[in-house]
């Protein structure tokens, strides 16, 4: 009896073979990393080392550049084209042919970070080039593992022991759009529930006028507790009992047009460092409370003397930029340098057509690392990379706040001269190299986890009462056998 192939398996067969074009691409990338990283050290010599923007450091902007990725997953990438390249080679043979994916790579190179030994890790990585292919796919936590069982063989303190809650106790904050933010956090439970009280009493601060809910003033609580004692009520009366609003110390900047502020607009405003809007009912909720400042276009002004701006041209910058102008960087304008783009050493005006926001890491690379930059009128930016590629970033207000990007006055033209006599005696400097940092870290993870292993554990103290109410309960045994 003939039967019809299932169509799916052609299917099957496509998806298969994408993946693994996928990994030998994703292998193929760190291998041109590798090699550019390689080559930037090269030709700087090593003699950037202790800078705190190292030649690393600089070849992280090009790649970040180049790549479209944020300056973070373009050091991930020099990492792990590091590891393929040095720490484990033959594993990254395995990459390449496209028999392990880029997640098992990445999973395998954290593993065996804590091996210090060269020649434990080569028994290491010789083992893991047979067995990641023979594995098949594997949930992360099977992966680490059954990896971490090969690492215990031959070095056992560089088994990463995983970490406690404890350890991992944090607090994150997330945009969840319209002008909110979701906070969660792990904390001591002491902790915990005294902020949740903190919160309830400083929600019952203001009067019974008030028209937020109890759950509502508990959350605007948290914009205070920090700073204040009490939460500002919003009753509207002249003779509230609660004592009127209290200020906050916290500043959090937010653009607006003046008519959303008033509550006549509806035009969504913007907050530094996000990428959400903020509704227009929800900016003129704020401005109730908030200090407002106008911000005001400097059309065809004159440059300004001196090399710092005015605050009212660094607001005006600051708010047309939003972010740092560097390719692929989201730091807030407000945590940024203002930057004259013609060096006001080499007669470059302090005025908006010449002044930009960067986040100290990208000023310190376009000073010290060969970029090139030059801005027009509206505040468009294009960059130059050490190698010759060109880059246009827009003011972040573009879209949202088109007003501020209306042309300013023009540069008169300016000779940029040659590279500064000393550089080198500006960058500020590390207290130990790249190298020495990333020795220490291992090492003291390695002797965590040494101290750990050799300490005895005491065992918990359960009262005699306990044990004797557990003797009246005796273990049931399981009704239903495995398998089941």
């Amino acid at each position: 009896m003939f039967e019809e192939p299932d169509p799916a398996v052609p299917l099957l067969q496509r998806m298969c073979s994408a993946a693994r074009a996928e990994a030998c691409a994703s292998a193929a990338r760190l291998v041109a990393v590798g090699d550019m990283v390689s080559l930037r050290i090269a030709q700087n010599g090593g003699a950037s080392d202790d800078w705190i923007i190292d030649a690393n450091d600089a070849v992280v902007l090009e790649i970040a550049a180049a790549l479209g990725v944020s300056r973070g997953w373009a050091a991930s990438y020099v990492r792990y084209a590091y590891a393929l390249r040095v720490q484990i080679p033959e594993v990254g043979r395995v990459f390449i042919a496209g028999d392990i994916d880029e997640a098992t790579f990445r999973t395998a190179v954290f593993r065996v970070g804590l091996i210090t030994d060269d020649e434990v890790r080569a028994v290491v990585d010789e083992q893991l080039a047979v067995r990641l292919p023979r594995w098949g796919k594997l949930s992360c936590k099977e992966l680490s593992g059954w990896i971490d069982k090969v690492i215990a063989t031959v070095d056992v303190d560089a088994v990463r022991r995983r970490r406690d809650r404890v350890a991992d106790r944090e607090v994150v904050v997330g945009d969840v759009g319209d002008g909110l933010a979701e906070v969660s956090a792990t904390v001591f439970a002491s902790d915990g529930h005294g902020f949740a009280d903190r919160l309830t009493a400083l929600a019952h601060t203001v009067c019974d006028a008030d028209p937020r809910t109890l759950a509502q003033r508990r959350a605007d609580a948290f914009g205070v507790i920090g700073a204040a004692d009490r939460l500002g009520c919003r009753c509207g009366r002249s003779d509230c009992p609660a004592a009127g609003s209290v200020a906050s110390a916290v500043m959090i900047h937010v653009i607006a047009e003046q008519a959303t502020v008033e509550g006549t607009g509806d035009a969504p405003g913007a907050l530094f460092g996000s990428d959400w809007l903020i509704p227009a009912e929800v900016i003129a909720e704020l401005a109730q409370t908030a200090r407002l400042r106008p911000l005001i276009h400097p059309g065809d002004a004159s440059p300004e003397r001196g090399y710092a701006p005015s605050r009212a041209l660094a607001d005006f910058v600051r708010s047309r930029d939003l972010t740092c102008r560097f390719p692929n960087c989201d730091v807030p304008a407000t945590d940024c340098d203002v930057d004259h783009t013609i060096a006001h050493g080499e007669g470059g005006p302090t005025q908006a057509s010449n002044l930009k926001c960067l986040c100290r890491t990208h000023h310190l690379g376009k000073t010290f690392w060969g970029w090139r930059d030059e801005q027009l009128r509206d505040g468009t930016v294009i960059w130059t990379s050490p190698a010759g590629e060109r880059y246009v970033t827009h003011p972040g207000s573009a879209l949202i706040f088109p007003g501020l990007c209306a042309p300013t006055a023009p540069v008169a033209a300016q000779v940029r001269t040659a590279e500064f006599v000393d550089k080198t005696a500006k960058m500020p400097r590390r207290t130990r190299t790249r190298r020495q940092s990333r020795a220490a870290t291992i090492a003291a993870e390695r002797r965590a986890n040494h101290h750990y292993r050799t300490t005895p554990k005491t065992p918990p103290y359960v009262p005699d009462e306990f044990l004797s109410y557990l003797d009246t309960f005796p273990v049931e045994q399981d009704p239903i056998p495995p398998p089941f």
